[in-house]
């Protein structure tokens, strides 16, 4: 014990835990060992050193745990009444864990005042919900994790510290528990990055990068912790890791280890957001909260002829796969309108549904909003439901679709979208139309020609992240031809018709458009006989989150 005297004992009132030593007046223990101390005083001795016993202490930093074994931050950084004479706990390098087969845990089980030790593993692998590494012990025999060890170090044989005992999951003789690792306590407590070798942060960096995600957390700023990161790690950074982000506080951690120099960038982004938040909101525009049911075609590689459609739905935020099938062209449509059908099982009772198509380039003039519901009812499926189309190239593009997500985000706090005319006639180069669409920060672009009739200038908007474009399927064939002609009345009528109406509500409007042009006792003379709505909001597509699966109730020890 003489190398390790600082492993601590901490009570409060009836309840038992452990601590370590960290500096000459501070010792790490569990919030939940503490969470009495307003009813009981703190009280922390050393079994190593028989004469400090008894020393009064404070919480003088909190990691902000709930009261749920469950809940993230089960810190408590304790101030004691006085410096002790006691070396403080050394660190091992972050991840050294993962390379020892036996790691030490010594706490206070009920019976044992002078403490007992127990010997586990840390199981490889990602950390649970960004927060606990799963201990599992090596043996079927001797003292499995209990009440007592909360907030214990857990070290390697030769006493280093690697974490900290926070949680035991099932019952009395169940030998598998929690600990929370280095990286996460200096997550909640940035000044420990002070003792820990190989840490190359500077704790006034992370006191403020944390700060800042205190108070998103607690204001309930809306950001997406994937996008955050990918702003704060630049173009050539490292990619976002497998799964993103479950949390704020998850990002901040992987980028804190993982891409050190990116820590004042992300807390600058992050500072960013929040005073943007801080300005007084603007009306969000009425929108429905749609439900899409999401048709995703693409190329399969078995030949020019093949493709692979998938059928998924979204209820509450989360994908539910229906179906994914490799299929010559020909079957598609029939394959849809089965899969379609069975899509809407998934959906909520009172969801508001979005039939949207997410297809290659060359398929964006594909007639699927005139595709029939079903074999025994004809009626064209975007006149039944609100339908559009995504432009898959746009779907898999981050940079696109981080930029889309801020143009939408303007678009809520707007009456009216700012619409640009294509017409046909205007000779211009498709660069030069790109650079107009960005300098008119343009949310709709209507064309008056179809996607096919000239690729480059359609190309143009959509490599441009403008939210919505409109078309119509049929029409001009060669848009650089002099004089009016059809889609010039397109575009008059469709201006005068889309021109106040919130791009929120735009698949509603283009639905009740085909529904008036398909009634029509002409209803190939009507003007929106073939219009295609391209309408691309990333926030109604969230990508699948990781799953977090937790095989056994957790108990604080």
């Amino acid at each position: 014990m003489n190398g390790t005297a600082w492993h601590a004992r901490v009570e409060c009132g009836t309840e038992v835990g452990a601590g370590f030593l960290v500096s000459g007046r501070h010792v790490l223990t569990c919030a939940h060992v503490v969470r009495r101390r307003d009813l009981a005083p703190v009280v922390v001795s050393f079994p190593g050193r028989r004469e400090l016993t008894g020393i009064p202490a404070t919480v003088a930093v909190h990691g902000g745990w709930q009261g749920r074994p469950t809940d993230p931050g089960d810190l408590a950084v304790l101030e004691l009444d006085r410096e002790v004479p006691l070396a403080p706990a050394e660190f091992a390098s972050p991840g050294d864990e993962g390379e020892h087969a036996e790691l030490i845990a010594y706490g206070f089980p009920k019976g044992y005042d002078e403490g007992m030790l127990a010997s586990y593993r840390a199981l490889p692998g990602p950390l649970i919900s960004g927060e606990w590494a799963q201990l599992e012990a090596l043996t079927a025999h001797g003292q499995p994790l209990a009440a007592g060890f909360s907030g214990a170090a857990v070290t390697l044989a030769d006493g280093r510290v690697v974490g900290m005992v926070s949680a035991v999951a099932g019952g009395r003789d169940t030998r598998v528990g929690r600990m929370l690792p280095t990286q996460v306590l200096v997550r909640y407590w940035p000044e420990l990055c002070e003792r820990i070798p190989d840490s190359d942060h500077r704790p006034e960096a992370l006191r403020r990068l944390y700060a800042l995600v205190e108070r998103a957390v607690a204001e309930g700023l809306d950001c997406a912790p994937d996008g955050l990161y990918l702003d704060a790690v630049g173009r050539f950074g490292p990619p976002l890791p497998k799964g993103g982000f479950a949390s704020l506080s998850a990002a901040a951690g992987y980028v804190q280890w993982e891409v050190p120099d990116a820590v004042t960038a992300f807390g600058d982004r992050l500072r960013e957001l929040l005073e943007a938040a801080g300005a007084p909101p603007a009306p969000p525009a009425a929108a429905p909260a749609w439900s899409p049911i999401l048709v995703e075609i693409e190329h399969s590689g078995a030949g020019a002829d093949q493709v692979t459609v998938e059928v998924s739905a979204y209820r509450d935020g989360h994908r539910r796969r229906v179906d994914s099938r490799r299929l010559p062209r020909s079957a598609v449509r029939e394959y849809v309108q089965r899969r379609v059908d069975e899509a809407f099982e998934q959906l909520a009772p009172d969801a508001e549904e979005l039939v949207t198509f997410v297809l290659p380039r060359e398929w964006l003039n594909e007639p699927v909003a005139h595709w029939e519901c079903g074999p025994e009812d004809s009626t064209p499926l975007g006149c039944a439901h609100p339908l559009v189309v995504v432009d898959r190239s746009r779907y898999r593009s981050g940079r696109l679709r981080h930029q889309l997500a801020k143009k939408w985000q303007k678009l809520d706090a707007r009456t009216a979208a700012r619409l640009h005319r294509v017409d046909c006639g205007v000779l211009e180069r498709p660069p030069s139309l790109r650079k107009r669409l960005r300098d008119d920060d343009a949310d709709l672009a209507v064309f008056s020609y179809p996607s096919t009739a000239s690729r480059p200038h359609f190309e143009a908007g959509l490599n441009t992240p403008v939210p919505v474009l409109l078309w119509p399927r049929t029409g001009c064939t060669d848009p650089a031809h002099l004089g009016p002609c059809p889609g010039t009345d397109f575009l008059d009528e469709l201006t005068a018709t889309v021109a106040r109406v919130p791009p929120a509500e735009l698949p509603r409007r283009v639905m009740e458009l085909r529904e008036t042009a398909d009634a029509d006792d002409d209803p190939d003379g009507h003007w929106a006989k073939d219009v295609q709505l391209l309408w691309d909001d990333p926030r109604c597509f969230p990508p699948p989150a990781a799953s977090l699966h937790s095989p056994v109730e957790l108990n604080a020890p």
